[in-house]
């Protein structure tokens, strides 16, 4: 006899579910990123995973997303060939998109929680916002049994933009491949994370696999102790500990940890291919595992209580250099140098992708600009809606890379100071940087939450239709920084791996903190 399960139980499970991870890393992510921390000896890198780590302490506490980009839905259902989908109001069933695509509105469009949409319609035209994050990317498969399997993934742009396939010879060795890609994606999917591998099948099934191996525990320590039963383990092992000598480290600043685990799914493939496919996971990771059998809405997993122990819910940098970017001039900047700590005050105006492009079109038919960038700092982000009682909400930086063809036309026609964002820069755009005696400073990827607190005001200037891609002026509080190219075009992050600064980092904790230092180098 068929299961009955309502849609409403999977609509109210989907919602909860995005809510939930929203704002809680899985505890073994959690676990993993606290080992690292310990384990790591440069200074930069640990400084990095520490702010990681707080940002995943209060965006629990505070019930707000751990990173602005709040992701792509993405959810997989294994339903069981027993299960008959019913509707509790006696309406005939509808279709599982539009099941979940009210989910997803709902939990991007709640109140009380609010979640950036990212999703934009007419890809090759308007490119405009959907505002609500639909349409959501459902997978669906048909297994034995009556049970509904739902795994429900927020994965935001900075890890997937990163993903890579090849189809390679049956004598290519993957391991190999895998190696030359992870210098190639930079640090824009915010290490560290998880890397995971696809091999077999077809070319569209090989991203599959590699997509759904990132949703299970990280174990990588159990299999290191048990050592590996298979090929798909061995390569596993191979692949760890070759991408963590690669020295990329948190963040791209260098050190121990690049990945925290690499997972492999396999299927099998034709006699002349191996394809194989290639996608990150980063410090945002986000996704839930759910059972539906027709007793209700599935509970969220329950969240040990020491989870987040010892770790503090603020923190200050006290020998870091403070700026106020009012005042700021070129020979301020022409003295920053590389790896330095800045804490900025004062106003900073918002801009990426598709405010750069109006920005740079606006300037290239000689048309005024909405406002004057003359002098200013850019900080690329697309921030979270506010809720009562925050200036905005959560704010960490988008991926610079992506905005590097425009940097010469924003330092040599609109006349900006520096940029803020995460991750390196291109050779181009740090030869600009150097002749126009600009700098670009690196924030932390992965800690919205926490870089939103040293945000005391917002308000939006221009470009007001492009939701989040709109232009804000922050006003900004001691807002941490490092300098990663200076004037002279020295880059952190070619230089990373060598570095031994240590400056003091001083983490001011509001509960016991029997786990972590209050000292931390950075």
């Amino acid at each position: 006899m068929p299961r009955s399960i309502f849609q409403e139980d999977l609509a109210d499970s989907v919602f909860e579910a995005l809510q939930f991870i929203s704002h809680h890393h899985p505890p073994d992510f959690v676990r993993a990123m606290r080992r690292a921390y310990e384990a790591e000896t440069q200074g930069p890198a640990k400084a990095a995973i520490f702010q990681i780590l707080i940002n995943s302490r209060i965006a629990a506490a505070g019930r707000r997303p751990l990173c602005q980009d709040t992701g792509v839905v993405q959810v997989f259902l294994r339903i069981g060939v027993g299960v008959q989908f019913a509707r509790r109001d006696g309406t005939p069933p509808v279709g599982l998109q539009d099941v979940i695509n009210e989910a997803t509105r709902r939990a991007y469009t709640d109140p009380i929680n609010p979640l950036r949409g990212s999703m934009v319609q007419d890809p090759l035209g308007s490119r405009r916002n959907t505002l609500d994050n639909t349409p959501a990317i459902v997978q669906t498969e048909i297994v034995d049994g009556d049970l509904v399997e739902i795994t429900i993934v927020a994965k935001g742009g900075g890890g997937d933009v990163k993903a890579r396939f090849a189809t390679l010879n049956p004598s290519d060795s993957v391991a190999d491949w895998v190696l030359e890609q992870v210098p190639t994606m930079g640090a824009g999917w915010c290490p560290p994370g998880v890397l995971g591998v696809g091999v077999g099948g077809s070319p569209e099934q090989a991203m599959l696999l590699a997509k759904l191996s990132l949703f299970s525990p990280i174990d990588i320590d159990q299999l290191k102790s048990r050592g590996p039963s298979n090929a798909e383990e061995a390569l596993r092992l191979e692949l760890q500990q070759r991408v963590n000598d690669l020295a990329i480290g948190a963040q791209g600043l260098g050190g121990l940890t690049t990945v925290l685990d690499v997972k492999v799914k396999t299927a099998p493939c034709h006699a002349a291919t191996i394809p194989v496919a290639l996608v990150p996971n980063c410090a945002a990771t986000r996704y839930v595992r759910l059972v539906l059998d027709g007793s209700g809405p599935a509970p969220m997993p329950a969240v040990p209580p020491n989870l987040w122990e010892g770790i503090p819910d603020e923190f200050s940098v006290p020998d870091g250099i403070k700026v106020d970017v009012d005042t700021l001039s070129h020979e301020q900047v022409a003295n920053w140098r590389v790896g330095q700590t800045l804490l900025l005050s004062g106003r900073v105006l918002t801009a990426r992708d598709a405010a750069h492009k109006r920005l740079a079109d606006l300037i290239a038919r000689g048309e005024p600009l909405p406002i004057s960038l003359k002098d200013r700092v850019i900080y690329y982000v697309g921030p979270v809606s506010a809720v009562e009682g925050e200036a905005v909400g959560p704010a960490g930086p988008t991926t610079a890379t992506r905005m590097d063809g425009f940097v010469e036309i924003m330092l040599s026609a609109g006349g900006i100071l520096a940029m803020i964002g995460k991750a390196e820069r291109g050779e181009e755009a740090i030869d600009s940087i150097r002749r126009h005696g600009a700098a670009y400073l690196a924030a932390v990827g992965g800690a919205a939450y926490l870089l939103s607190k040293a945000i005391r005001k917002s308000r939006v200037v221009a470009f007001e239709d492009l939701a989040m891609e709109a232009i804000h002026e922050f006003e900004l509080k001691d807002f941490p920084v490092t300098v990663a190219v200076d004037s002279t075009g020295s880059s952190v992050h070619r230089i990373a791996p060598l570095r031994q600064d240590v400056i003091v980092f001083h983490a001011k904790s509001k509960g016991p903190s029997k786990d972590l230092p209050s000292e931390v180098p950075v």
